[in-house]
């Protein structure tokens, strides 16, 4: 498992070097960049991480990159600082997706509460969607009268009911039933439902 990388974007020499020291005697990876052209040439967007950003940069804003990483459906997590005391920008910021948003000067414990919190989320979603793409895989094995099968369970119907809709006898849908339940691997009819809605999501 590759370990998080906090990426660190500010055109101030000595807030980048003053931020990587803190994560680095945190027991945290950083990577800096003096702006966020920089950083979008070297992204590698497969690894896990976090970015914290400044908001005023030359050539491209903290609120720009956000926009550039959405485009790209690139999913780290944005923690946002700025030296300037403005609710309307970080409302806008907030609305563009930013997970947390801090104001120059904040305590360095602060900071690294909102690095650890965006770290555990990103985990966490990176685990719902491997669970979620693992269930689409499973679903799209299930063969067409499966299918039919299963919609008709996760509708709350009755197998007599699924077996006169779909032309076939009650005992026939059992075994279509049950193949479902072995293929996914749901534990009872709650299981089932949650992995379809989850893959569906």
């Amino acid at each position: 498992m590759n370990k998080p990388v906090v990426h660190v974007i500010d055109d101030d020499d000595a807030m980048r070097e003053s931020l990587a020291f803190l994560l680095d005697t945190s027991g945290l990876t950083a990577r800096t960049y003096e702006s966020a052209v920089s950083f979008l040439d070297e992204l590698d967007a497969s690894l896990p991480g976090v970015i914290v950003t400044d908001v005023r940069m030359p050539d491209m804003s903290g609120l720009e990159l956000v926009r550039r990483l959405q485009a790209r459906d690139v999913a780290l997590p944005i923690v946002m600082i700025t030296g300037h005391g403005d609710v309307a920008l970080a409302v806008e910021a907030m609305k563009a997706g930013v997970v947390d948003f801090l104001e120059k000067p904040f305590e360095a414990e602060s900071l690294l509460a909102a690095i650890r919190s965006a770290l555990a989320d990103s985990s966490r979603a990176d685990e719902d969607q491997a669970e979620r793409d693992g269930i689409r895989r499973v679903l799209e094995s299930l063969s067409p009268r499966e299918h039919e099968v299963l919609d008709g369970v996760i509708e709350g119907k009755l197998n007599k009911v699924i077996a006169h809709e779909l032309g076939i006898s009650p005992r026939t849908v059992e075994v279509y039933r049950a193949n479902v339940m072995s293929k996914t691997g749901a534990r009872g009819l709650s299981d089932l439902v949650r992995m379809v809605l989850l893959a569906r999501s």
